[in-house]
């Protein structure tokens, strides 16, 4: 069974006295010591879905109107509010985006990883301030005994950063989600920060959801990739499959955006237009008005399939007609 399983999931926001969709009718599941990508430009939902795992999202503005959330096989929308702070404390960690927003800038790091270790059951027994400096160490920070006294404006950004995981790893949860865990940083320190992401899920057996705008840094640390755009999920399957086999039109334009070594006279690949809002999503295909490849489903001589039905979520054959779990939302493929 899957760690985390999140089925048909509608997700709306109160605006201007009307529900605004942010989340519409998108399924994917999380298994044991897996790394899973959630791909996409801002504003297609990521981390509004992320942040729906533990219901974070205050209620209102927003309401689940649909679907479920299952956590170690647990429907976390039927959860009490001790039950959640479980969830909270001990299942789902997060590293937020921004770690300069997110750290309190009065308190000295220290004290508030020590903050997350208190909240947990067995913090009585443990020797606090030993965990806190095995954290430190477990994430790369030299003299921890000197950086625990530090606050955060004393630390550089992937420092930082590092601060945020250890706090994320001191509830000892089973599940981490890494939030655009490498905003800011440069290409050096996020380098760092991906590495220790996998060295933790080798070492923990743990699952983590990688939130990213960008399919170059997954393909040697994901095992499987789910591409969303405007809210809804487009494509998901191995990244191995996305790779070297991507089928849905935006996963095709998000690849070829991606710079490649050796290929530095060659022509980088753009995506017309923007992503829609949620308050005038188009009424078929949201991709519809930025694809190249809609004109050629046309309906009859005046309207295109594209544009007036949405496509459905359907899995994807190889020529040999063998299905590998590779699933996508497109009528060019129909």
């Amino acid at each position: 069974m899957s760690i985390v399983d999140v089925k048909n999931l509608s997700i709306e926001f109160r605006v201007d006295g009307r529900w605004v969709p942010a989340v519409d009718n998108i399924s994917f599941c999380l298994e044991k010591g897996e790394i899973l990508a959630l791909v996409g430009e801002s504003g297609c939902g990521k981390s509004v879905t992320c942040m729906s795992l533990a219901r974070l999202l205050p209620e209102p503005p927003a309401r689940y109107s649909s679907g479920e959330i299952l956590v170690h096989g647990k429907s976390v929308l039927n959860l009490n509010k001790r039950e959640l702070r479980e969830v909270r404390r001990h299942k789902i960690g997060y590293i937020f985006q921004e770690p300069s927003v997110s750290l309190n800038p009065v308190f000295r790091v220290g004290d508030q990883i020590a903050e997350a270790i208190f909240l947990r059951k067995d913090a009585a027994s443990s020797d606090v301030k030993g965990e806190v400096l095995d954290l430190l160490n477990q994430v790369g920070i030299s003299d921890p005994e000197e950086r625990i006294r530090s606050y955060p404006h004393q630390l550089s950004g992937g420092m930082q950063q590092r601060i945020m995981i250890a706090m994320a790893l001191a509830g000892k949860p089973d599940i981490l989600v890494a939030d655009e865990p490498t905003t800011a940083l440069d290409v050096t320190i996020q380098a760092q920060i991906l590495d220790l992401l996998s060295e933790i899920r080798k070492k923990r057996n743990m699952s983590i959801i990688l939130v990213t705008h960008n399919l170059g840094i997954v393909s040697d640390m994901a095992d499987r990739v789910v591409v969303m755009y405007a809210g809804r999920t487009v494509e998901s399957a191995a990244t191995d499959e996305i790779m070297n086999n991507p089928v849905h039109p935006y996963t095709r334009a998000l690849l070829s955006a991606v710079p490649k070594l050796g290929h530095s006279d060659e022509r980088l690949t753009t995506i017309r237009g923007t992503v829609p809002s949620p308050v005038n999503y188009p009424k078929g295909c949201r991709f519809f008005g930025r694809c190249t490849l809609a004109e050629k489903k046309k309906l009859t001589e005046k309207e295109l399939l594209c544009e007036i039905a949405v496509p459905e979520w359907r899995e994807v054959e190889n020529p040999d007609g063998i299905k590998k779990g590779h699933f996508c939302r497109c009528h060019y493929l129909q």
